[in-house]
């Protein structure tokens, strides 16, 4: 089914069951999969894949414990040009996904991320909301990205790292702020980052370390807590 209200481009093709709602707007040459549904004013730019199963601009939902922020603005979904969006992927409302960037199979995306140009965000991640991702960021497979955090240009975080936001669990949304991630840091498998922390600027985070504090520019950190490796 689609609006007679959406807007869409040229040579654009649909697969099998594809719903297109209201103000939808698509450019040239997209070519979307079975079965995707593309949500209320959702912007699609030109030269897009979009996989099959997909959800782009879905809207929040939230029980009463769930942390909300009422001030947040609200905008459309907004998709760059050339951006590959694979199966099964959930992208929210209110997120803008820049030129050229890549989404593996079951990702989901929630409201208030920027996602930089160039980026990759691998199978199975989280990037949870009012997250700022940068440009030529590589974040692979099941990996998850925390609400409020900041990740720099050129970084890159390995398969199923973890970070937090909240240093005293379920705090009712007072304080949370998760890690910063300086450009270029590298962060090995399994990974994982307390709130609050920031690392520095061409850091390397060891597999399965546990980082608890600051790291500064260009230091090693390995183990458990996460200790700083003799230069």
């Amino acid at each position: 089914m689609i609006s007679s209200q959406a807007q869409i481009g040229e040579n654009v093709t649909f697969g099998k069951g594809v719903i297109i709602e209201h103000d939808a707007i698509i450019g040239n040459n997209v070519k979307i999969g079975h079965y995707s549904i593309i949500e209320t004013g959702t912007i699609i730019g030109d030269n897009c894949l979009i996989g099959s199963h997909v959800k782009l601009g879905k809207s929040t939902a939230r029980n009463a414990n769930m942390i909300s922020n009422k001030d947040e603005e609200i905008f459309p979904l907004t998709i760059g040009n050339e951006v590959i969006i694979s199966d099964h992927c959930v992208l929210y409302h209110s997120t803008i996904i820049n030129n050229q960037v890549f989404i593996g199979d079951l990702a989901s995306i929630r409201e208030q991320v920027v996602v930089g140009k160039n980026s990759v965000i691998g199978r199975q991640a989280i990037i949870e909301n009012q997250t700022q991702i940068g440009k030529q960021v590589t974040i692979q497979t099941g990996s998850y990205i925390t609400a409020n955090m900041i990740i720099e240009d050129e970084v890159f975080i390995g398969p199923c790292c973890s970070t937090s936001n909240d240093k005293y669990m379920k705090s009712g949304g007072k304080n949370l702020k998760g890690p910063i991630i300086k450009k270029g840091a590298k962060l090995g498998n399994h990974a994982t980052l307390l709130p609050n922390i920031t690392i520095g600027e061409f850091a390397i985070i060891g597999a399965g370390a546990i980082v608890v504090k600051d790291v500064n520019a260009r230091e090693t950190i390995i183990g458990v807590a996460g200790k700083l490796l003799d230069k």
